[in-house]
C-alpha cells in the first residue's frame, strides 16, 4: 500500500473510533435531550393527571369529528375502516361483546390521551388540545355519557365516570406490579 493510503485509513479509524466510543458502546445513538423527552412525555393518567389546559364542546367535537374522524369511524362512531366508538352498552358480559368507548373503556381521561397521541391515524398529534377535548366530548356524548351541551376541560373530563370502570379485575400474579 502507498503511504498516503495507510495514513488515510489510520486517520479514519482514529476519527470514527473516538466518535463511536463517545456515542455508545455500539458506536451509534446519543442520549435524548430534555426537549426531545418533553415532546414525547405527553401521557395522561387515568385520574386525569397531566391533562393540559383547554376545553372543548360537544358541538365543536361534532365538527372536528366530521372533518377528521368520520371517514374511518363513521358519522356517528358506528365504525367502518376504524373501530366502532359508540354503543355496545350491556354487551361486555355476553358471548359477543361490543367493545366501544362507552361499553368497555374504564377511564375517560385515557380517551383524551389516545386521541391526542394517535389520531387521526394519518396525522397523529396534529389536533390542538381544544380539539382533542371537543372530540372526546363528542364521543362521550355519542355514548350517552355527557349531554349535548357539555363542554369538557381537565376537571370535568376526569370527573366522567365510565360505565365499565369497576368491572376490570386486577392481575393477582405476584410478579405483576400493580
Amino acid at each position: 500500500m502507498r503511504w498516503r493510503e495507510i495514513c488515510g485509513i489510520a486517520i479514519m479509524l482514529c476519527t470514527f473510533g473516538s466518535v463511536a466510543q463517545a456515542q455508545s458502546p455500539y458506536g451509534i445513538g446519543r442520549p435524548a435531550t430534555s426537549a426531545e423527552i418533553a415532546g414525547w412525555n405527553i401521557d395522561i393518567g387515568r385520574d386525569g393527571s397531566n391533562l393540559p389546559n383547554g376545553s372543548g364542546s360537544v358541538s365543536r367535537g361534532r365538527e372536528v369529528f366530521a372533518q377528521q374522524c368520520a371517514s374511518c369511524h363513521g358519522d356517528k362512531g358506528e365504525g367502518g375502516l376504524g373501530d366502532r366508538l359508540a354503543g355496545g352498552q350491556g354487551t361486555i358480559g355476553t358471548a359477543r361483546p361490543i367493545r366501544t368507548v362507552g361499553s368497555y373503556w374504564p377511564y375517560a381521561p385515557t380517551l383524551f390521551d389516545y386521541i391526542r397521541r394517535a389520531m387521526p391515524q394519518n396525522a397523529p398529534q396534529s389536533l390542538s388540545d381544544d380539539d382533542v377535548y371537543a372530540v372526546s366530548a363528542y364521543v362521550l356524548n355519542l355514548n350517552g355519557l355527557v349531554g349535548a351541551d357539555a363542554t369538557l376541560d381537565a376537571k370535568s373530563l376526569a370527573a366522567v365516570k365510565m360505565p365499565n370502570r369497576d368491572r376490570f379485575v386486577g392481575d393477582a400474579r405476584p410478579d405483576v406490579k400493580k
